[in-house]
């Protein structure tokens, strides 16, 4: 807001009075503010620069030990992934009878098949006396391999047999090997084997120099080629972990360090060492330090730049006083007006900033507002896969009935069709509904319907599993003020879970209990094998399933939603076993509270 003029000109003239006898105490005044101005801002600069540094510093460990472990795990993970597979290959009938026979038309292309859909390097059948009889690189048929160690070993051995050797061009080749038996008689070998070297690709053109080494110290996976099968003394003897880290960013294309800084006493690399769960392993990353040192330059510039400022300005200010002090009684009037003039260009300028600004601010909104549409488009497109399943399976009964002459019974099947589809477009109309005002989706629910939506939901994976289903509901309506789509969304996605925990089990038993009390509690029991980190369980992306069954985003958003419809998502491991998942809202209303049957209604 403007300043009045009036008053503009009524402070300003009083300062360039001066009374007799003051001029030498106020130069004494300046000197002695200048003395602590510096001192304060020296003082600051070292504070600042001391704190930050250990800030940033224990950021970087963090980040790099995150990393460290992240990489750890996705080579177990790979290991784990391909031990199974040559034990399951050494029972295969088929291959059984090509080695007894000694029949391998088929058998290269058998393993060709196998190899696509379990994702290895490779994988080759070695008959008894140690010839390739087949493969899933046929150039390689016809091959004696009698002496490489894991035939050898697996001969030898009745278990899988891990093996670990380094070729003429320097990189290691990492094999499972399982002998075959027929009748106690030995058939052959299957080795399978495991592809590590792209995870040598992830690691590169990040700010890191990584390793891992055997139990014997000998490096097997690498950032830098030259470093592999040497120890970790000899390879820091041919690069230093700085070059090192400098040679695999420019290979990214991604230069963003400069020379090592000697401000951390001497160090420009952090190092960071864990131990892999596999045969003695251990895994150790070169961190750089330069991002940290430029980080801490960043802001301490800043600083000092403010205090510039500040003190150019003072001195503007002093020169610029000293200047008028002589004249200001006889230009009093011309001052004033150029400070009036030099008011409205402020406030003019300040008007324009403000309008630019506000002009940023709507652009930021919209921006947030197209990032939280983003998010809610990628958990549409997650719970949408629960509908189109549903569909698929619907669509293949009335096929078969259509077949057997059951029109009938096939229109019942295309209605249930039609009305999952009109389900789909409700759950496509949320992220209206989220840009606008959600409030509007929440109305009076009855949570035992909003249990048997779900329940019809899911009826052919239940039917198909045979999961005998167990409930006890209570017998007045249980009431919430919730959105029953997103409520029946977050129990379609706790009997989805219960499914996929029962898979293999002999009893699969699904116990559903509907109570209110205090709060409207929906109970829901597997009897799967439990969980196993309970922990983790509602963080984003964490999943026991195999790659390709999920990615671990279904308890997240259900905890997510219940959250939002002011409830609450529990878990725990029941007493006789299997998991327990409760969802808790407030109750809406009293009147049907404490009152339960104890029928139960049997399975699908």
């Amino acid at each position: 807001m403007p300043w009045p003029t009036l008053r503009i000109m009524t402070l300003i003239p009083s300062p360039f009075r001066r009374w007799p006898g003051s001029d030498r105490r106020r130069i004494w005044v300046l000197r002695g503010i200048m003395i602590v101005f510096m001192a304060v801002a020296t003082a600051v600069v070292w504070i600042s620069n001391i704190w930050l540094t250990d800030r940033f510093t224990e950021t970087a460990r963090s980040r790099a030990e995150l990393q460290l472990a992240l990489y750890s795990g996705a080579i177990v993970s790979e290991l784990q992934r391909n031990s199974v597979v040559p034990l399951l290959l050494s029972r295969d009938p088929v291959l059984i009878r090509a080695l007894d026979m000694g029949d391998f038309a088929h058998t290269s292309q058998r393993l060709i098949t196998y190899g696509q859909d379990i994702g290895t390097a490779s994988i080759i059948l070695l008959s008894r006396d140690g010839r390739i009889v087949a493969a899933t690189e046929r150039e390689r048929l016809g091959e004696f391999l009698s002496s490489t160690p894991f035939f050898v070993q697996a001969r030898r051995s009745p278990d899988t047999v891990f093996t670990s050797t380094q070729q003429d061009t320097g990189a290691f080749d990492f094999t499972f090997s399982q002998r075959v038996m027929d009748d106690n008689q030995l058939l052959g070998v299957v080795v399978v084997k495991v592809n590590l070297m792209w995870l040598e690709d992830r690691w590169r053109g990040t700010n890191e120099a990584v390793f891992v080494a055997n139990s014997e110290g000998r490096i097997m996976l690498t950032t830098q080629p030259r470093w592999r099968g040497r120890t970790e003394e000899e390879a820091l003897a041919l690069r230093s972990p700085s070059t090192a880290i400098q040679r695999a960013i420019r290979v990214s294309g991604d230069w963003v360090f400069g020379n090592p800084d000697p401000y951390f006493s001497g160090e420009n690399t952090i190092r960071l060492q864990t131990r892999i769960p596999f045969r003695g392993w251990h895994m150790t990353s070169y961190t750089a330090y330069v991002p940290v040192r430029e980080r801490v330059n960043g802001v301490l510039a800043l600083q000092i730049m403010g205090f510039a400022l500040l003190l150019a300005g003072g001195f503007y200010v002093l020169s610029h006083r000293a200047r008028l002090q002589s004249a200001v009684f006889r230009r009093e009037s011309a001052e004033l007006r150029q400070l009036n003039a030099r008011l409205g260009r402020e406030i003019a300028e300040r008007q324009k900033v403000e309008r630019t600004l506000e002009e940023a601010g709507q652009s930021l909104a919209q921006s947030q507002k197209l990032a939280t549409l983003g998010e809610m488009s990628t958990a549409v497109s997650h719970e949408l896969n629960q509908p189109l399943a549903a569909m698929k399976t619907y669509l293949a009964g009335a096929q078969l009935l259509l077949q057997r002459r059951r029109p009938d019974e096939a229109l019942s099947s295309f209605q249930r069709i039609d009305n999952l589809i009109d389900r789909m477009g409700a759950i496509t109309r949320q992220l209206k509904s989220y840009a606008g005002q959600g409030a509007e989706a929440f109305e009076p629910v009855d949570l035992r319907d909003a249990l048997a939506g779900g329940l019809t939901m899911m009826e052919p994976q239940l039917r198909a599993m045979q999961v005998e289903i167990m409930r006890s509901v209570s017998r007045q309506p249980v009431m919430v003020m919730a959105d029953r789509l997103r409520l029946e969304q977050v129990i379609i996605n706790l009997l989805r879970n219960a499914l996929d925990a029962m898979k293999g089990r002999d009893i699969r038993e699904l116990d559903l209990i509907v109570a209110s009390g205090e709060e409207a509690v929906l109970t829901l029991r597997d009897s799967g094998r439990g969980i196993d980190n309970l922990d983790a369980l509602f963080e984003p992306f964490y999943t026991t399933k195999k790659p390709g069954d999920g990615v671990g985003l279904g308890l997240a958003i259900s905890s997510g939603i219940m959250v939002e419809l002011g409830g609450r998502l529990t878990a725990r491991n029941g007493a006789n076993g299997g998991a327990v998942f409760e969802m808790r809202l407030p109750v809406l209303g009293m009147s049907g509270a404490g009152q339960r049957s104890g029928g139960e209604e049997p399975g699908l």
